[in-house]
């Protein structure tokens, strides 16, 4: 009879230690997505509520032999191995990757660099309600119900206790894109010097001075030519050409930005790349934007000239 009962006591003990798939998830992927958030800004319980979502807790195909847990596509630049299966359309190419963490890293890359999820950086990390109906909002996917899903996985495997960082971890994590590529005004001292001033930028045509990259520049006025403006600030035509790409002098249309200095190798830290929204967009229009010259990124990416960018490319910008 003690025998029995001692048997009965293990059974109900392994019995009460099991975890479910969605627990065994979290205990292996939390310290990734942990890792992730530091890195990138993107919360750990958003992570790993896709994560969940996406993978069925890591045992979907496309998790056990690609280790994609998150559904992300080929798109026309990745050259690594692929698998095909069917999910908006039929046999679609899905990116398989060496390790989870490469997977992981991506996902984080996906959302933080893609114009279209910018916003979402400008919450808080611990706002998960947010950053899931958010997620929604900027068509991450076509279920009406993928907000609500993440939030209930979150709450109830209390994910949100993962998203907590100390002062410390906090002040590592990277500013928002937005704030990071946002144009500083800077206003000539009385030294000669330009200082930034601490006030928000606001668009004008009155020649004010800006920095993007640290990169001084002005937006362009009504009637303004590159020669024009050349001469405002003591440079010869072929110098103002040459710090904005160009090769001859164009029809400059008022907000243009006019960098009035050379454009740097690389783009601020915290804009490691760009990854291309549709068809067709402006490679010279993309370099002015993160003030980056287009020698230096066609070099850093192998890019064929002229460029021609594809939805989907990653363009490192670093």
């Amino acid at each position: 009879m003690k025998k029995m009962i001692g048997l009965l006591l293990a059974l109900f003990s392994i019995t009460a230690i099991a975890q479910t798939p969605q627990e065994k998830y979290i205990k292996k992927y939390a310290p990734l997505a942990v890792k992730e958030m530091h890195r990138s800004g993107v919360p750990a319980s958003i992570t790993l509520a896709q994560g969940i979502l996406e993978s069925g807790a890591g045992l979907s195909k496309l998790a056990t032999e690609g280790n994609n847990h998150f559904g992300i596509k080929c798109h026309k630049d990745w050259t690594g191995k692929r698998m095909y299966m069917d999910d908006d359309r039929k046999g679609e190419c899905f990116r398989v990757y060496k390790r989870a963490e490469d997977s992981f890293r991506d996902h984080s890359d996906f959302l933080r660099y893609r114009d279209r999820y910018k916003f979402l950086f400008d919450l808080k990390v611990t706002d998960y309600k947010g950053w899931a109906y958010g997620l929604k909002k900027a068509g991450y996917a076509t279920d009406p119900n993928y907000a609500p899903k993440l939030i209930k996985y979150i709450e109830d495997y209390q994910l949100y206790k993962y998203d907590r960082m100390s002062a410390k971890e906090a002040a590592q994590v990277p500013e928002p894109p937005h704030k990071i590529e946002e144009p500083v005004l800077v206003r000539p001292a009385k030294n000669g010097v330009s200082v930034p001033v601490a006030e928000e930028f606001s668009f004008n045509l009155e020649g004010l001075l800006y920095s993007v990259n640290g990169v001084p520049f002005v937006y362009a006025s009504e009637g303004q030519t590159y020669s024009s403006i050349a001469a405002e600030h003591h440079l010869f035509k072929g110098e103002i050409l040459r710090y904005n790409d160009l090769k001859q002098e164009q029809e400059l249309l008022p907000g243009t930005i006019v960098y009035l200095a050379p454009k740097k190798n690389k783009a601020q830290a915290g804009l490691d790349m760009y990854i291309v929204e549709k068809d067709g967009e402006d490679f010279h229009a993309l370099c002015q934007r993160f003030a980056v010259k287009e020698k230096a990124i066609i070099r850093k990416n192998k890019l064929s000239t002229p460029v021609m960018l594809r939805e989907g490319d990653e363009i490192k910008l670093r």
